[in-house]
């Protein structure tokens, strides 16, 4: 199960509590935010406007070719299940609903509208999901830890939100972490660990990239660890020094592998690389 620091909670929750004014909602629909398809899709809410959150993550999404901004680990955990899904098409993350059909659902049930600072919010799911499933070619699911299901008021807003999706004629599901396989949580939180310091791309060179594709091409049925053991020792290395390297560059998603898999049984044969020319530069316009 991944945790959640009581940290990071009372930082997300002091960042949203401040809240977002009717001018920035202006700016944000000008910009396109909230509108989009696959790669020309801007979330509604972007990592930037939590800068004091630790836990958030800028993914790369191979479906939509586009950086995703992810809000907590879980919402993290719950992207790469639908990235590795196959009947997924596209993910649309911080999704908003419309304020107006919010207002009146919320006066309907008796329900107060999220409001900050005499602001009326947007809300948003976290997810709305495309599928070539033809008994559900779309859904949308929003990601809570089950401790924030003890909270009233949470509860109330994500009764607006199924109202919503139940009136657009969508299911709605609720994910908690209760619901992540314990492999996939267990990769991820080795993925991405909670002290762990991101290098930005141009400490990952397009040589160190190449290099790992060519010793993985050769030792295809070898583990990941092992093969990373032996490029310690051919290059005098310190021990850990290429696995450090290669998680950097399967977090950013130049190499993929199906995260049911337990990282200890990995095998080179197991990885998939991305292109990487396409890849950085989608993390260099999404940091600007």
């Amino acid at each position: 199960m991944i945790k959640v620091s009581l940290y990071y909670r009372l930082h997300i929750m002091a960042s949203r509590r401040r809240g977002f004014t009717d001018a920035q909602f202006a700016k944000w629909i000008k910009a396109g935010r909230g509108a989009g398809e696959y790669a020309s899709y801007q979330p509604w809410l972007k990592v930037s406007d939590f800068p004091s959150l630790g836990r958030v993550h800028r993914v790369f999404g191979h479906k939509s070719q586009r950086t995703h901004h992810l809000l907590s680990d879980l919402e993290l955990s719950v992207f790469l299940l639908l990235e590795w899904h196959r009947e997924v098409t596209q993910i649309r993350e911080q999704f908003p609903l419309e304020r107006e059909v919010t207002r009146r659902l919320a006066t309907e049930a008796m329900i107060d509208h999220p409001a900050l600072a005499g602001t009326e919010q947007y809300l948003s799911s976290d997810f709305l999901v495309d599928s070539s499933n033809e008994h559900e070619p779309r859904f949308a699911l929003q990601a809570k830890y089950k401790d924030a299901l003890d909270d009233a008021r949470t509860v109330e807003k994500l009764e607006l939100e199924r109202r919503y999706w139940q009136e657009k004629g969508l299911p709605w599901y609720l994910v908690t972490e209760a619901d992540i396989p314990e492999t996939v949580s267990k990769n991820i939180s080795w993925l991405y660990p909670s002290q762990r310091h991101e290098p930005d791309d141009s400490e990952l060179t397009q040589q160190q990239i190449e290099l790992y594709a060519h010793h993985f091409a050769k030792r295809p049925n070898q583990t990941l660890l092992a093969i990373c053991k032996e490029l310690d020792a051919a290059y005098d290395l310190p021990l850990g020094e290429s696995l450090y390297e290669v998680r950097t560059l399967l977090a950013k998603r130049y190499f993929t592998f199906d995260l049911f898999v337990p990282v200890s049984k990995l095998k080179a044969k197991d990885l998939q690389s991305g292109n990487i020319h396409f890849i950085r530069e989608t993390y260099l316009v999404s940091n600007q």
